[in-house]
């Protein structure tokens, strides 16, 4: 439990520098998941790219540009060890949900 909840937000705040430092919209989100995953392997948890949502501000046509905000945020359900699972799930699991705002810059380029 405490892994995934370390893991998740060293996973946020690397999904977000690695965001911002991209030379493009399209390798930013690559990058972001990258990051994210292996921050998550080094706590022993598996990351999904469905558990990782990446949203820009104060639009999200605003990501990479001067002033822009990136919004990192895990959702992971953590299955408790030693519960017995029922009809193919696991009885007992705890939602980590983590948020991390990084900033763009107002004094940087703007990137395509």
């Amino acid at each position: 439990m405490q892994r995934s909840a370390y893991g998740a937000t060293e996973a946020a705040r690397a999904a977000g520098r690695a965001f911002i430092l991209s030379p493009d919209l399209q390798s930013a989100n690559d990058r972001a998941y990258q990051a994210a995953r292996i921050a998550m392997q080094d706590q022993g948890v598996d990351l999904a790219r469905a558990d990782l949502l990446i949203e820009c501000g104060p639009t999200p046509q605003s990501c990479l540009q001067p002033g822009s905000t990136v919004r990192v945020r895990i959702d992971l359900d953590v299955r408790l060890p030693l519960m017995p699972t029922v009809l193919g799930r696991s009885a007992g699991s705890v939602a980590v949900d983590v948020s991390h705002t990084e900033p763009y810059g107002t004094f940087r380029e703007a990137r395509p």
